[in-house]
């Protein structure tokens, strides 16, 4: 191991298991001291406890999580509701606790876990996707307000069998297969690049989405117009029936799963 975050400290949410025991065990064999959250606190109290144990905090790593799959039409308030406040609010409560500090010492690291079922896409996740989309939104808004305080935040959409996924649906031939392949993704296979998006050597790097899939790393695209269309003399219903679909169908965003992108076996 080279220290690359020797002397920073550390807070993992979701630490109890899967991705988060993974990043929070490689944290802390590359130096910092880790406060590793296994279960919803609150966030000020959180940092708090840093503070008193370590004197400053550095880095958070956005990751505790959980699923409550059902296909739309069956999808109940609660099922909307409980994936929201943990991914989305936690996210939002965890990053507003630690953003005091990191202005204050002019320096920090979020790193948020989103996922390709909200990048791309996956049946019966409405709730799952919102959250973690509205988790690159909140990163992106991170990154822009705070980099003047030399505050870095990026997302990570992370492929790995753990507890939470195993519920993916296993219906169909190709949900099957989908899921043999993620069985071969460990979550230790994702702290390397959380580490290193967590240290200085990553200065720079900000407002980013990547993704790691086994030994493979990526880095996502980010929504920008493609392609417009315009008249002089304004628009109606009717002209937008008669020219919006030749001129702009050809660079529609197919209704894609993260499996139909990522169709070949992981590396």
């Amino acid at each position: 191991m080279t220290g690359m975050v020797t002397g920073k400290v550390a807070i993992v949410t979701g630490a109890g298991r899967g991705i988060g025991r993974g990043i929070a065990l490689m944290l802390a064999r590359e130096g910092a001291a880790v406060v590793s959250i296994a279960e919803p606190k609150n966030a000020d109290e959180i940092v708090k406890a840093a503070l008193a144990a370590f004197g400053r905090v550095d880095i958070l790593v956005n990751n505790a999580g959980i699923l409550r799959d059902r296909i739309f039409h069956r999808m109940s308030w609660s099922d909307w509701s409980d994936v929201l406040a943990v991914h989305l609010n936690g996210s939002f409560n965890m990053s507003r606790a630690c953003a005091v500090r990191f202005r204050e010492q002019n320096g920090g690291a979020f790193v948020h876990m989103t996922s390709t079922s909200a990048l791309v896409g996956n049946f019966g996740q409405a709730n799952y996707m919102a959250a973690k989309f509205g988790i690159v939104g909140l990163s992106r808004g991170i990154a822009l307000d705070m980099q003047r305080f030399k505050v870095r935040s990026n997302c990570i959409a992370p492929f790995a069998w753990t507890r939470m996924i195993d519920s993916i649906p296993t219906e169909t031939p190709e949900e099957k297969l989908r899921v043999e392949r993620m069985q071969q993704m460990t979550p230790e296979k994702i702290a390397p690049l959380t580490v290193y998006l967590a240290s200085d050597r990553a200065e720079g790097i900000t407002g980013q989405i990547f993704g790691v899939r086994n030994n493979e790393i990526f880095l996502f695209n980010q929504p920008r117009v493609v392609r417009a269309i315009h008249r002089s003399d304004g628009w109606t219903p009717e002209n937008i029936a008669q020219q919006l679909r030749g001129a702009l169908a050809p660079s529609f965003t197919p209704l894609e799963r993260s499996s139909d992108v990522f169709s070949w076996d992981p590396v």
